[in-house]
């Protein structure tokens, strides 16, 4: 329900994530529809948890499963609604 207390995200809004892979130069980046907070809390559950991946869809609906053991970083941008118009 719009507006309800406890409510973490908005329609619309998306989240940047970047991971690095060890041993590689390049990075994973992608931009996901979940709320902050439930993504952070995903991936310290796998990495506590011991889980040998992580899982992630993006905004376009692609999957991205990464290994855990392969992790370098992950960032994650903060939340933000999706412009909509013109920009002068």
């Amino acid at each position: 329900m719009p507006g309800s207390p406890g409510r973490t995200g908005e329609k619309g809004s998306h989240v940047e994530i970047r991971i690095g892979i060890a041993n590689t130069g390049r990075e994973l980046s992608f931009e996901t529809n979940e709320p902050a907070a439930a993504v952070k809390k995903s991936i310290a559950s796998a990495l506590d948890t011991g889980a040998t991946h992580v899982a992630f869809t993006d905004t376009k609906g692609n999957s991205y499963i990464v290994p855990t053991v392969g992790l370098a970083y992950i960032e994650l941008g903060t939340e933000e609604s999706r412009r909509v118009g013109f920009v002068a």
